[in-house]
């Protein structure tokens, strides 16, 4: 099994974090959220980019949510509350974070959805952060998927 990076261990912990505090109706900071990091993982991840993962979806969770209105079928509190969090955080780096490929968001994302969603969350969050590309990164979703195409 391939080593996960720092940004990987970091957007873990970012959704366990932001998990709790939808769970919980508080809003999250990279400040509290500290508790969901265990020694374990904190040597592992990238603290800076956990800090400005968990900060940014809080600040911006209803500029989030709009956003996600284009993509999601059906009320934001309807759905799990592990794929919202994971969709937020897609989408806040969509958003935010142009340098990080399309496919490399999409990806962790879905990964993120197998690892703490339900079954079938994963199919979800790929479809909606699919269309949430196809929206927010235009042209670098054209072009990844005609370079599948040709494949």
């Amino acid at each position: 099994m391939a080593r996960a990076l720092p940004r990987s261990h970091a957007r873990r912990a970012a959704v366990q974090a932001l998990y709790q505090a939808l769970v919980n109706g508080q809003t999250s900071s990279a400040k509290d959220a500290l508790d969901f990091v265990t020694a374990e993982n904190s040597d592992k991840m990238d603290m800076k980019y956990f800090t400005m993962l968990v900060d940014g979806v809080s600040k911006e969770i209803d500029t989030l949510d709009t956003e996600l209105s284009y993509a999601v079928d059906r009320n934001l509190s309807d759905i799990d509350p592990v794929e919202s969090s994971v969709l937020r955080l897609a989408v806040y780096e969509f958003i935010h974070r142009p340098e990080i490929p399309y496919r490399v968001v999409l990806n962790e994302a879905v990964e993120l959805a197998k690892a703490f969603g339900g079954e079938k969350g994963h199919k979800y969050v790929n479809g909606v952060l699919d269309k949430m590309g196809s929206k927010l990164r235009a042209d670098e979703y054209k072009s990844s998927k005609a370079k599948r195409n040709k494949s």
